[in-house]
């Protein structure tokens, strides 16, 4: 039996509910105001990405003398992105949107302090286990872009997912500009320079999940699964479905994550070992910073455009533009002069907006066959296997650059992206009208 304060709390909630429950304008009302807290929060959240992407495979260079494991560091923040999403993703299930998010951009802070006192104490170990805790923003970074789904029909989710995710170019395109900067800050304080944009990721990680955790209220998931209730027992339907409905929200699971995982393994592999093969060929910091930023901007910028046409000419369409998109930026990588600034940036913006592309794709097709039941755990679930994809990709980069070269990895990753288009066919995926 429930105590009396227990019933209080429920009524009160159902109340709370129920004011959302008959109202589209507040329905619509708190669309808009998730999507400019999750604005907010995915300008800092993306500058605590950029630092690790930028200097992480540097500091591993560094601290181990040798380029054969620098690929480390990103296989390492992405294996950690990993464990996180899927406790996101979990918690986010459990107690909302706003509990998942703001722990993982937290612990993602923490990760990124652990980094500089592994620099400072010149630790190894200490600079993997916080690598892994670093991960947890990366992960947190990527689910965002679902909060602004949560109360989006099938015709507004991809530019939904779109607002999230070019919010987060602000912040991820001035990370690698600042790495000069943020060097000599840390030089100036007794820190080595290298460790400087992970003090920036740390204060960007940590204010994102202070501006989730203070403003999205109410959470919209709860919102979101409240209606779903309701909509079923209106309309007398059972929890679990039909078969038939079972069946395709199962290949869309299966096939939005396909897209999402293959193209986040390419554009990890080819980005990881970007900065080390600068290197090699004479660019400084400040080149490598250039680069990563057009990369990073190309990842995200292109959003609002991208999230418009997936809802427009659908989501097998641009996911096949995905794989074109990154066969040509691996074939340019590979054939490219390595001199030439003008190469690398037109390479790496293209590996960016092929990611772009399969993940604001994907997104939409895993979104349109998860009912909020089940939504954030599986979505959560889904991005630990784009996670691991990731890690992979990252720890095969320098292992097939230090046994052969950039250039064969380059132009691996882009035979590997055409298995998109034969796969996509195949799953005969397009936009949900329901």
């Amino acid at each position: 039996m429930l105590h009396k304060d227990s019933v209080k709390e429920l009524d009160v909630q159902s109340a709370w509910l129920q004011g959302y429950i008959g109202s589209s304008e507040k329905q619509q009302q708190l669309y808009k105001r998730t999507l400019i807290v999750v604005v907010i929060s995915q300008i800092f959240g993306g500058a605590g990405l950029a630092a690790g992407i930028t200097v992480g495979a540097l500091i591993a260079q560094d601290m181990l003398g040798t380029d054969s494991f620098s690929g480390i560091p990103t296989a390492l923040f992405t294996l950690g992105s990993a464990g996180a999403a899927l406790l996101v993703g979990r918690l986010s299930q459990r107690f909302g949107r706003r509990s998942g998010l703001a722990t993982g951009f937290l612990a993602g802070g923490i990760g990124a302090i652990g980094v500089v006192i592994s620099a400072l104490t010149n630790s190894i170990l200490l600079l993997f286990i916080s690598l892994l805790i670093y991960g947890a923003g990366s992960a947190t970074n990527l689910q965002a872009r679902y909060a602004g789904t949560d109360l989006a029909n099938s015709t507004q989710r991809a530019k939904a997912i779109s607002m999230a995710m070019v919010s987060t170019t602000f912040g991820a395109v001035a990370g690698p500009n600042l790495v000069d900067v943020m060097g000599e800050f840390a030089v100036s304080i007794g820190i080595p320079s290298l460790a400087g944009p992970f003090i920036l990721a740390a204060a960007a990680y940590i204010l994102a999940g202070l501006v989730l955790l203070i403003l999205l209220r109410p959470d919209p998931f709860i919102v979101a699964k409240a209606l779903s209730d309701a909509q079923r027992k209106t309309s007398n339907l059972p929890l679990e479905g039909n078969s038939h409905t079972l069946s395709v929200n199962r290949r869309g699971i299966f096939a939005g994550a396909s897209v999402m995982v293959l193209t986040q393994f390419v554009m990890t592999a080819i980005m990881t070992m970007t900065p080390i093969h600068m290197g090699h060929h004479g660019h400084g910091l400040n080149e490598v910073g250039l680069v990563i930023g057009f990369h990073i901007g190309a990842m995200f910028f292109p959003s609002l455009v991208t999230g418009f046409l997936v809802d427009k000419i659908g989501r097998s369409a641009m996911a096949i533009a995905s794989a074109v998109t990154l066969l040509a930026s691996g074939i340019l990588a590979a054939m490219g002069p390595a001199d030439s600034m003008v190469v690398l940036i037109t390479a790496l913006a293209l590996l960016g907006l092929g990611w772009n592309f399969g993940l604001i794709s994907g997104t939409a097709i895993l979104v349109d066959a998860t009912p909020p039941s089940t939504r954030a755990k599986t979505q959560g679930s889904v991005d630990v296997w784009i996670a691991l994809s990731g890690a992979l990709g990252g720890g095969l980069s320098g292992i097939i650059v230090g046994h052969s070269s950039y250039a064969t990895l380059s132009i691996a990753g882009a035979v590997l992206s055409l298995l998109l288009i034969p796969f996509v066919i195949w799953a005969g995926v397009n936009q949900s009208k329901v």
